[in-house]
């Protein structure tokens, strides 16, 4: 059973009939209303179980992430959730055989400290593997969570942000005490160079336009390399990896009041300070203070390493890279042309060239 891996429309045959099939396969029938919520990397819906439950269910996008990739994933939100962290874990899926058009994985049984003793032993079988059968074109991998509805974090508020800081502290405390085999790790030729050359390579940066772009991204990434090669005996652990404001919801009230975490689709291997530098303010005047309620709570729980604050500045630079690279990659996908038509613009390259040497100066004055 293959996966689909066009990357021109990779989601054109992939309509409402063929969610709704999927989740009545796993034993979750939906009772016919689906709402699409917003997402550009892959797709993901609202659905209103038969029982009264509310999930929502991601497809992932084809080609984009292997199943072990995925398995870990989820492997690393059920020892979050296990150790009651307010994450939301991929639910277990149920693959009778009557419906020969789905298949489910499950996780390896993690090692002994993988995760806090309360996490299950026995994984379960959380990815699905959904094969429509009118299209004949493959599987379809998606997996299935519980819906948590909340506001964006107070994030200019003193409590707010030392108590993400708390929590963040005992993610990091889960993340710690096992590795990714699968996922990557965030460093500086993953992230930085690798980026350049796809976007180089894949003919989006012309030397004869873009210019600029190239040595300004050059230098920038000469300065990262220097940053990530003086700090190289940091410790990294699995991290959220892309732990901004939009991925944590707000709850006023109830079993999960307070922060949420959502979406790890971009876990990885990386530096404390990754999940954390996201979360402060644009205002490079109200960072500092941001900062300070941040590891107070921080601090509460875990260690920090003060010698990763130094890696903020090469952190921003690596994202600012690898987004552009991201962009690129989805360059085919009609729906990137329509939501981000800025990207292919001379414009584009010129801001990001003058971001980049903002960013340049910025790390010459935290060398």
């Amino acid at each position: 059973m293959s996966t689909p891996t066009d990357t021109s429309t990779p989601y054109a045959r992939l309509g409402p009939d063929t969610v709704l099939d999927a989740l009545n396969a796993a034993g979750l029938p939906a009772d016919g209303r689906l709402l699409q919520l917003n997402s550009y990397e892959n797709r993901v819906w609202q659905a209103p179980l038969d029982d009264g439950r509310v999930v929502v269910v991601k497809f992932y996008r084809p080609g984009r992430w292997t199943d072990a990739q995925i398995l870990e994933e989820h492997a690393f939100t059920a020892g979050l959730a296990a150790a009651d962290l307010p994450v939301l874990a991929p639910l277990a899926l149920q693959a009778d055989g009557h419906d020969k058009r789905l298949r489910v994985s499950q996780a390896q049984a993690p090692a002994p400290d993988a995760f806090d003793e309360e996490a299950p032993r026995t994984p379960q079988p959380t990815l699905g593997h959904f094969n429509d059968e009118l299209s004949g074109a493959g599987a379809w991998r998606f997996a299935v969570c519980e819906r948590r509805v909340g506001r964006a974090a107070e994030l200019e508020e003193p409590e707010v942000l030392a108590r993400m800081g708390r929590l963040l502290a005992r993610l990091h405390g889960v993340g710690s005490r096992s590795r990714f085999a699968h996922r990557r790790t965030l460093d500086s030729q993953t992230f930085g160079h690798a980026a350049r050359a796809r976007l180089m390579d894949g003919g989006f940066v012309r030397p004869e336009t873009e210019g600029a772009w190239i040595s300004a991204s050059a230098q920038a990434l000469d300065l990262v390399d220097q940053a990530f090669a003086r700090h190289e005996g940091l410790r990294h652990l699995r991290l959220h990896g892309d732990c901004h404001s939009g991925n944590v919801l707000w709850r006023a009230e109830g079993e999960h009041a307070g922060p949420n975490f959502v979406d790890f689709d971009d876990c990885c291997m990386g530096p404390a300070i990754q999940d954390l530098w996201m979360l402060l303010p644009g205002e490079r005047s109200a960072v500092e203070a941001a900062l300070y309620h941040l590891l107070d709570g921080y601090r509460d729980f875990r260690e920090f390493d003060d010698r990763e604050l130094l890696l903020i500045e090469p952190l921003r630079t690596l994202r600012m890279i690898h987004h552009s690279a991201w962009l690129a990659e989805r360059w085919s996908d009609p729906a990137f042309p329509q939501a981000f038509p800025w990207f292919a613009s001379p414009a584009y390259w010129s801001q990001q060239t003058t971001e980049l040497r903002e960013q340049i100066e910025r790390m010459q004055q935290t060398t």
